[in-house]
């Protein structure tokens, strides 16, 4: 299966880990994903249908545009992709535009625009809920096209929906499979990044999501692939687990290709029938 990549960048992107990630999910009718990101797995898996979900209102706003408006949407899009818009004052302009805007096509616009133009594809908010990531000074940013006619073909048969994880995991059905792709528990005191929106998840919320994942193996039949660094603490959340699996991933939050250092990742398969 050809991989496809994701038309956004975004911090913990699934791209490298799509071929591990499908090797051991279970089968199933439909995927949810509580934490969608960028959506690589949904991009580069073959379900019949998807619930993707996210806590953060503009990622989910702009997947439903991209699905039901798709040709103006990318049409639109192309403009501000053009080099008088790849400008410092430009680029702040357009990111206080984007923090007063309250329509949801142009707030959608503006979201791809300040993530293919901000340093890193950095998506993060101070805690008035407005976008702050600096300028990234590329040199031609690129416009995602075809990424974005992939993400709308494949999006006719996903439901998009803006909510918290735990909602999403109590109303998986008979038939699910359920990918989860929190924010990752840090690997030192100083590399903890998880504001990746203003509801920041924390140890608590690791905890509650491995035992909700417990649970519904268990009690409900469906099962859970939870993916997260390999740690000494992952290890200790996910104990219960039916199967933990080790792969190699390279941390892409640097701009730096030299720090972009591989690490272990841990996947915890939660499924009560043998796989």
């Amino acid at each position: 299966m050809k991989k496809n990549r994701a038309f956004l960048k975004w911090a913990g992107g699934k791209y490298p880990l799509v071929e591990e990630i499908r090797r051991y999910l279970p089968a199933g009718e439909r995927l949810i994903e509580p934490f969608v990101g960028a959506g690589s797995v949904f991009l580069n898996t073959d379900y019949d249908s998807y619930i993707l979900a996210d806590i953060n209102s503009d990622l989910i706003n702009l997947y439903k545009i991209v699905k039901t408006e798709t040709d103006a949407f990318i049409r639109d899009a192309r403009e501000l992709f053009i080099d008088e818009v790849n400008t410092s004052d430009v680029f702040y302009r357009l990111r206080e535009e984007f923090n007063l805007c309250t329509d949801d096509y142009r707030r959608a616009l503006l979201f791809l625009y300040l993530n293919r133009h901000c340093y890193n594809g950095l998506c993060r908010y101070n805690m008035r809920g407005e976008f702050n990531v600096p300028f990234g000074r590329y040199k031609k940013p690129y416009f995602p096209e075809e990424e974005l006619y992939w993400f709308a073909e494949k999006a006719q048969n996903a439901t998009f929906v803006c909510e918290h994880y735990q909602q999403t995991l109590t109303n998986a059905t008979s038939g699910s499979v359920v990918y989860c792709d929190p924010p990752y528990a840090p690997l030192s005191a100083t590399a903890n990044f998880t504001a990746y929106h203003t509801n920041n998840f924390n140890n608590r919320d690791q905890q509650n999501l491995a035992q909700l994942a417990q649970q519904l193996s268990s009690q409900s039949q469906i099962p859970v692939l939870i993916s997260n660094h390999d740690t000494l603490l992952t290890r200790e959340w996910y104990r219960d687990a039916s199967s933990l699996y080790v792969v190699k991933a390279r941390r892409t939050i640097s701009r730096n290709i030299s720090g972009r250092s591989k690490v272990n990742e841990l996947l915890a398969l939660y499924c009560r029938a043998t796989f």
